[in-house]
C-alpha cells in the first residue's frame, strides 16, 4: 500500500532551498558591501576616476599650495554647481610641482597627492570637520607649503628656458627638495574649467602633444640614460670597496675593444685621458674619461656596482610624497655591457631627482636624506597638522670616501669638464655628462650634477638637458653646467 506524500513537508522543501538561496544572496550581498565599505573604500575613495568623490570636492574649499608665503595653487567661489574654481597664478612655472586637479580626469603631482588635506578629508582633520559641522561653518581644506625654493625654481625656468629637459635642486643637510621643473611644461588652468568635455578636449591635446608637457621629467616619465653622471656612483663603489683610491691607475690607450666583441668605445675627447700609459681615477673623473671607468669597472663586477646603486635608492620606492619613478640597475650584464653601465651607457636609465640624490648625499659626508616637497600642513585656522621632520633614508658612502669624491668633483669643477660651474667665493663639487640614446640619431642627453657650499648652506643639483640637436664640442659643459650653477646661486643669495 503506497502512502500519500505529507503536503505539509511537500511545501517545506521548496520553502527551505528558497531561504537557503536567500541566505546565500544575503551573505554575498553582506559581504560585498563591507568589502566596499571596510576594505577598498579608501582606494575607491582616493580612484582619481571616481568622479563623485571630485564632485564632493568642489563643494568645498579647497586648501592652497603654497610657496614662500605665495599661493601658487588656490580656489576662488565660483557662480557656477561646482561653487569653487581653481587656479593657478603661475601655472605652468609651478605645473611640474602641483600637477592638475580636474573635473572627471583625476589630479597629479602635489594636488593628487596630498588630496586628502587640501579638501579635509584627511584623518588629521576629523574632528575639525565635525566642529564646521556642529557650528555650521563651510567646509575647508588644509594649505600645503611645500619646501620649494621660488627663486630656485624661477632660476631653473629661466636657465633650462624653452629646451626639453629637467632640473632638481636638493638642501643636502635636510633632503628638501628646492627646485623641481620640467620642460616643456603645460598651463594647468586649462584643465580646471567646470566643464567635462572642456576638460577632456585639453587633457585629450596635452597627451596628444609629441612633446609631452604632461611628463614630469624630473621624476617620471620615461628615464634619462645618465651617460657620465653615472661615473660618480662607480667611482664611489671603487672607494667603498677598499681596493682602490683616488691614485689607483688604470691603462690609457686612445680606443678599448670591447670585452668579447669588436666594438671599440673612445673617450669624449677622441685622445687619451691625459698624457701618459697609465691615468689616475681623481684624473679620469674630472676629464670623464670612458675608457680607464670600463676597465674599473669589470674589475669591479656587476654586483659591487648594483649594491652602490641600490645604497642610493635605486629600485627602491620613493614618494616625495608626489610618487617617484624607480631609477634602475641591469642585471645579469655580460663583460662588455658591465663595461658600457661603467659610463653610464647600455640600460641604466635614471631620474634627474636620482641623479640629485646621489651628489646630496656625498655633499653631506655620506648620509643621504629622504627628499620631501612638504614643508607644513595648517588647518584652515591655522593649526600646524603636519611639520614633517628631515629623515635619513641611508648612509650609501663612509665619510672618508664622501670627502675623496668631493675632492674629486671639485677638481672637476676647478680644471676638469665642468668649469663652467664655477661661483667665486663658493665651493662647487660637479661632474657633466653627455648619454648617446641609441636610438635613430636622437640628441644626446646632456647632464650636470653637482654641489654648492656657502657658509653654513649646501646645494645639490641635477640637470638634463635633450637639445634640438647634437653640437659638436664640449656641449654639457657649455649648455648643462651653467644651468645648474644658476640654480646654486640662486639657492645660495636667497
Amino acid at each position: 500500500m503506497t502512502s500519500n506524500p505529507d503536503p505539509e513537508q511537500s511545501m517545506r522543501r521548496p520553502i527551505r532551498r528558497i531561504s537557503t538561496l536567500l541566505l546565500i544572496m544575503f551573505v554575498g550581498l553582506f559581504g560585498s558591501s563591507t568589502m566596499i565599505q571596510a576594505v577598498q573604500a579608501d582606494a575607491l575613495h582616493g580612484d582619481p576616476r571616481n568622479t563623485r568623490t571630485l564632485r564632493d570636492s568642489f563643494a568645498v574649499e579647497r586648501g592652497s599650495i603654497v610657496v614662500d608665503g605665495a599661493q601658487v595653487a588656490l580656489s576662488t567661489p565660483s557662480d557656477d554647481e561646482y561653487e569653487w574654481q581653481r587656479e593657478y597664478p603661475l601655472g605652468a612655472l609651478y605645473a611640474p610641482v602641483t600637477g592638475y586637479n580636474t573635473l572627471g580626469q583625476g589630479n597629479t603631482g602635489i594636488e593628487g597627492a596630498m588630496n586628502e588635506e587640501l579638501t579635509g578629508t584627511a584623518n588629521s582633520q576629523f574632528f575639525d570637520q565635525i566642529v564646521a559641522t556642529l557650528t555650521g561653518q563651510d567646509p575647508a581644506g588644509s594649505s600645503v607649503e611645500l619646501t620649494i625654493s621660488s627663486a630656485a625654481q624661477q632660476a631653473a625656468a629661466d636657465a633650462l628656458g624653452a629646451r626639453e629637459g629637467a632640473v632638481v635642486a636638493l638642501d643636502t643637510d635636510t633632503g628638501d627638495v628646492l627646485a623641481m621643473y620640467s620642460s616643456p611644461t603645460f598651463d594647468p588652468n586649462v584643465l580646471a574649467q567646470h566643464s567635462i568635455p572642456a576638460v577632456q578636449e585639453s587633457i585629450g591635446q596635452l597627451e596628444a602633444d609629441p612633446e609631452q608637457p604632461l611628463q614630469n621629467r624630473a621624476i617620471a616619465g620615461d628615464l634619462y640614460f645618465p651617460g657620465s653622471v653615472f661615473k660618480v656612483l662607480v667611482l664611489a663603489a671603487a672607494l667603498e670597496s677598499g681596493r682602490y683610491t683616488l691614485d689607483s691607475e688604470f691603462d690609457n690607450p686612445e680606443t678599448l675593444t670591447l670585452t668579447g666583441t669588436s666594438t671599440e668605445i673612445r673617450n669624449a675627447s677622441r685622445t687619451t685621458c691625459g698624457p701618459g700609459e697609465r691615468v689616475n681615477l681623481e684624473t679620469a673623473l674630472s676629464l670623464s674619461c670612458n675608457i680607464p671607468f670600463a676597465l674599473l669597472g669589470a674589475e669591479l663586477g656587476e654586483d659591487a656596482i648594483a649594491e652602490q646603486a641600490a645604497a642610493f635608492g635605486y629600485g627602491q620606492d620613493l614618494d616625495i610624497p608626489v610618487p617617484v619613478t624607480p631609477s634602475t640597475y641591469p642585471t645579469d650584464l655580460d663583460p662588455s655591457q658591465l663595461q658600457l653601465t661603467s659610463f653610464g651607457q647600455f640600460d641604466v636609465r635614471v631620474t634627474p631627482l636620482q641623479i640629485a640624490m646621489t651628489t646630496a648625499a656625498i655633499a653631506n659626508d655620506g648620509t643621504l636624506m629622504r627628499p620631501n616637497m612638504v614643508d607644513r600642513v595648517l588647518a584652515p585656522n591655522l593649526d600646524v597638522l603636519d611639520d614633517p621632520e628631515p629623515t635619513i633614508m641611508g648612509n650609501p658612502v663612509s665619510s672618508g670616501t664622501a670627502a675623496e669624491m668631493r675632492a674629486a668633483m671639485e677638481l672637476a669643477v676647478n680644471e676638469g669638464l665642468a668649469t663652467n660651474a664655477q661661483i667665486p667665493g663658493v665651493t662647487v663639487g660637479g661632474k657633466t655628462g653627455t648619454a648617446e640614446t641609441g636610438e635613430n640619431n636622437e640628441p644626446f642627453n646632456l647632464w650636470f650634477t653637482g654641489y654648492g657650499e656657502l657658509d653654513d648652506r649646501s646645494v645639490a643639483v641635477a640637470v638634463v638637458v635633450v637639445p634640438d640637436e647634437n653640437i659638436v664640442g664640449d656641449t654639457s659643459n657649455v649648455i648643462a653646467a651653467p644651468i645648474g650653477r644658476a640654480v646654486i646661486e640662486a639657492v645660495l643669495n636667497s
